[in-house]
This record gives structure tokens, sequence and C-alpha cells, in this order.
């Protein structure tokens, strides 16, 4: 991950729209150069973040920068540096997909002998160069999210918002937009991206985890799921038989923070432990302590992102419902 100065900032950030509705005390730093995932239940105000660093919505208290000026006050040459994709299709219906796309560029003042060759670019890099003549109203869901993707770039913008980009295409495009991204952050762009579908936080190289208008969390994939599991996990199956025994003899273990069985299988255990690598030789000198006990498995295990969402919601609520 880029660790230049930061692109993007907010300090103690608010805007209410009406009670307990808005975003409230808002922080965080986003380097150049950095795929930003904005995670959280619907409603949360994901999108409204995105309207305060875009300039839809001014900040009733805090402070918004974003390259080095003010949002919603934005001078000629930030705007030219930002690219947003928005939720919904907002582009022309009744023109072409090459139409729509040399209007963005014109408004974007994209100069007219250098844009037949950018348009092009920007086409084959969203795979669209074969539906250039079909008109917006004629595209499936997944190519109207691309052809947003390209109007939003077609200017070569330093900055690019999406605002759930992802939403409501199949697992196959999904990928394959995470794909772009991935290749635009690594041509030194910075992107700021919100998403409904939590898996996606893996490919960020920071996440912000957001609930009921605040920011719990930002930090990288791998630290969230520290921070939501009390720390790395290891996989250990051993014959079902055993499994009781087994537990006893690891919770009985200062290094296992927490064992845990599955019921749906009765012979897989999840341990926690400070860092898996460490602890793996641990697994099997605690078993030959009992020989009776059999090892079948011991892995490394990264949890799916769904559960350490899940896992950091719960102790945000224990938080608000029990504070200290």
């Amino acid at each position: 991950m880029n660790t230049s100065r930061p692109i993007i900032t907010m300090q103690d950030v608010d805007l209410e729209f009406s009670p307990g509705t808005g975003v409230f005390d808002m922080h965080m730093a986003v380097n150049s150069g950095t795929i930003f995932g904005l995670i959280g239940p619907s409603g949360c105000g994901k999108t409204t973040t995105v309207r305060l660093l875009t300039g839809l919505h001014a900040p009733q208290r805090g402070v918004v920068r974003v390259l080095d000026d003010t949002p919603h006050r934005f001078k000629t040459r930030s705007r030219k540096a930002i690219g947003y994709v928005t939720q919904q299709f907002v582009l022309y219906p009744n023109l072409t997909v090459g139409e729509n796309l040399n209007f963005a560029a014109s408004i974007y003042g994209v100069g007219y002998f250098s844009r037949r060759k950018r348009l092009r670019e920007v086409l084959d890099f969203v795979e669209l160069r074969d539906a250039q003549h079909r008109l917006g109203n004629k595209l499936s869901g997944g190519m109207q999210r691309r052809l947003s993707l390209a109007c939003a770039l077609v200017h070569n913008p330093r900055l690019l918002f999406a605002d759930e980009p992802t939403a409501g295409i199949d697992p196959v495009l999904r990928a394959k937009f995470w794909e772009h991204f991935r290749q635009l952050r690594d041509e030194g762009r910075t992107l700021f991206i919100t998403t409904q579908y939590i898996g996606e936080a893996v490919y960020c190289d920071l996440v912000g985890v957001m609930r009921e208008g605040r920011l719990l969390h930002v930090d990288t994939p791998d630290n969230l799921r520290r921070k939501a599991l009390g720390g790395e996990t290891i996989k250990v199956g051993v014959p079902p038989e055993q499994s009781f025994e087994a537990v006893r003899r690891f919770t009985s273990h200062q290094a296992f923070q927490e064992v845990r069985r599955v019921p749906r299988a009765p012979g897989e255990l999840y341990l926690t432990v400070e860092e898996s690598g460490a602890a793996m030789p641990l697994v099997f000198e605690t078993m030959r302590i009992d020989p009776e006990i059999t090892v079948l498995h011991a892995e490394p295990y990264v949890p799916p992102f769904d559960d350490v969402f899940i896992a950091l919601m719960e102790q945000s609520a224990n938080t608000y419902s029990n504070p200290t």
C-alpha cells in the first residue's frame, strides 16, 4: 500500500439530516495510490460520506479535504482530477455507448483531437469496444455499470469515487470490476469504493467499517480480522469421537486463546492464537501428550470477511449498549 501523504482526510465531521440520521464524528485519512473500501449495513451513511467527499454536501462541523481542496468549494482543477461512479445508471439511454462516452469526454474537457484515442483506450479497458454502437437502453445492467465506469475514467482522473459499483451484477463481472480497480491502483490512482458485498473488503488496501452513521474502524483487512476475532485462526481436524478430549487439551494450553467446535462438523476445531505460524507446532506438541488423539490435519484458516464483519458489528453493539 502506498504510504504517501493523504489525498483524502476527514476530521471531526458531522452532517445530521434529522436527530440520529446522518454521519457523525467522522475521521479518516486515505493515502494516494490506495483502494479504500467503505462497508456497512444499508443506510449506515456510506453514500452520505461519498457526497461529503465529492462536494455534494457540506459538513455542519469538522474539516473535509480532498486533493488539498475543500470539496463543497472545489476549484476547477480539483473537479477535473475526480471521477465519480454513482449507484444508478444516469447516462443517456437514447445515446449509444460511444455517444455517451464522447459526451462525457466533452463535459470533462478532453481535447477534441486527443479524444478519439482516449475513447478507444477506455472502451477497451471496460471491454465495451464491440458494443460502442449499442443504445444505452439496450445494454444489460452489467454493461451499463461498465459504461458508467468508462465515463468516470475518460478524463484520466487521479481519484475515483465509486458508490456501490458492483451492486446487482453477477459474481464473474464483480471480479472483473475489481480486476479493473486493482489495475487503476497499480497505475497510481486512488479509489474510494463503497460496497454492499462485505466479502469485497479483502480486495481493498484499507477498509472503513460503518454503523449507524459512525466510522467504527479503519484498518487493513488482516488487521480487522485480528480485531474481530482476537487473533489468527488455526483449523484442526480430529476424529469426531475425539473432539471433546481434544478441546479439553487445547483449552488447557495458554497459547490457544479460544477453542471452538462446529456442530455441523464435529471433528473440526478452530483455535484462536496470536500468530498462526508460531502456534502451529504447538498443535502437534499438545496432542503428543495424549496418544489417543489423532490430528488429521492442521492449517492456518482465513475466515470469510462476512464473519469478520458480523463480529465487528456485535462488538460495536456491545460497546454502545454497555458504555464504559
